[in-house]
C-alpha cells in the first residue's frame, strides 16, 4: 500500500466532485488501514476516512493530513448455519456485493439492497435503506453483529458490538462510536424466493423512471422530516431545476442534486443551503441532510 501525496477526490466520490487529498491511501486489509492510522499519528496528520463516498461531499480545496479510502477494504465470507445465510463483509465491500450474494440465493434483501448505492460500512453508520414498503427495508433489519478499531495509547484494539448493543434511528446509528467500523455481520433466513430475481428488476425500472439514476449523485440529500416527504416539501417550493453552476436539483426527483457537468462542492453546498433556508422559510420545516461534508467550506 502507497501514502500518496496530492490525490484528486473526485473520481472517489458519487457526486464526481472535490479537491485532493493532501495524502492519501486504499488500504486493503486490516493490516494496511493500521498501517496507514500509525503513520498518521506518527507525522500528526489530521485523519479522515471515508468509504464508498456516496454521501460525501468533497471541499474544492480539498482535505489536509491523510486521508483513507476504504473502497478496496473489501471482501465477504458466507455460511449457512441454523437456516440462515450468515454473511460476514469488510467495511469497504459494496452494497452491490451483498446484493449478488442475495440473489443469488433468491432472498429478500435483495430488494433493498438494489435501490442503495455505497458500501457495507456506511449503511451501518447511515442504517442505508429505501422508502419502499419492502421487507427489508432497512440495514437493522439484516445485521448480527459490527465490529470496530479502536486506537488508544499507541495501540489498536477491536471490539464486537451485537445488534442490540446498536441505537438505531433513521438513517442513523449510535452506541458504537468512537472507531472505525472494519466488519460487519450479517444474516437472513433461508427462505428461497423463486420470483426474486424479476421483483429486482421491476424495482429497479421503476426507480429509474423515478430518480435520476444516470447522473452523479448521492442518492437522496434530505432525510424525510417525520410526517413529511422531503422531495415533495422540495418540489413544493417549486425548486425542482434550481441550479447553481453545474449543480441542480434534479427535474425526475426534487431530494436528488445532480451534477449535471463539471459541477463544483461549493455548487452543491450553495443548493442544500438553499434548499433548507427555502423549505424553513416557506414551510416552517427543518431539513436535515445525510450528508456528511468533508474539509474547509
Amino acid at each position: 500500500m502507497e501514502i500518496k501525496p496530492n490525490i484528486p477526490l473526485g473520481k472517489y466520490t458519487s457526486w464526481q466532485v472535490g479537491g485532493p487529498a493532501e495524502f492519501f491511501c486504499l488500504p486493503e486489509n486490516l493490516n494496511d488501514l493500521q498501517t496507514a492510522i500509525s503513520h498518521a499519528d506518527a507525522k500528526n496528520l489530521k485523519l479522515t476516512v471515508f468509504g464508498g463516498g456516496s454521501n460525501v461531499l468533497i471541499a474544492d480545496k480539498g482535505v489536509s493530513g491523510l486521508v483513507i479510502c476504504l473502497q478496496k477494504f473489501s471482501g465477504t465470507e458466507t455460511k449457512e448455519e441454523n437456516g440462515r445465510l450468515h454473511i460476514i463483509a469488510w467495511a469497504g465491500t459494496p452494497k452491490s456485493e451483498l446484493l449478488k450474494i442475495f440473489l443469488k440465493n433468491k432472498l429478500a434483501p435483495a430488494l433493498f439492497l438494489g435501490g442503495i448505492p455505497g458500501d457495507v460500512g456506511g449503511g451501518v453508520v447511515m442504517n442505508a435503506g429505501v422508502a419502499e414498503n419492502f421487507l427489508p427495508r432497512e440495514f437493522v433489519e439484516i445485521t448480527d453483529w459490527v465490529e470496530i478499531l479502536r486506537v488508544g495509547n499507541g495501540r489498536f484494539h477491536t471490539y464486537r458490538f451485537s445488534k442490540d448493543q446498536i441505537h438505531w434511528e433513521y438513517r442513523h446509528t449510535n452506541g458504537w462510536q468512537p472507531g472505525f467500523i472494519i466488519r460487519v455481520g450479517m444474516s437472513w433466513p433461508i427462505e428461497p424466493d423463486a420470483t426474486i430475481i424479476e421483483k429486482v428488476r421491476s424495482a429497479n425500472k421503476i426507480r429509474l423512471t423515478k430518480q435520476p439514476l444516470d447522473m452523479p449523485s448521492c442518492g437522496s440529500v434530505f432525510r424525510n422530516p417525520e410526517g413529511h416527504k422531503a422531495a415533495q416539501l422540495i418540489d413544493g417550493c417549486g425548486l425542482k431545476g434550481y441550479q447553481v453552476g453545474d449543480a441542480q436539483v434534479s427535474l425526475k426527483h426534487a431530494n436528488f442534486i445532480v451534477n449535471i457537468g463539471k459541477a463544483k462542492a461549493s455548487d452543491i453546498a450553495a443548493i442544500i443551503d438553499h434548499v433548507r433556508a427555502t423549505v424553513k422559510k416557506e414551510r416552517g420545516i427543518d431539513l436535515h441532510t445525510e450528508v456528511v461534508r468533508i474539509g474547509d467550506f
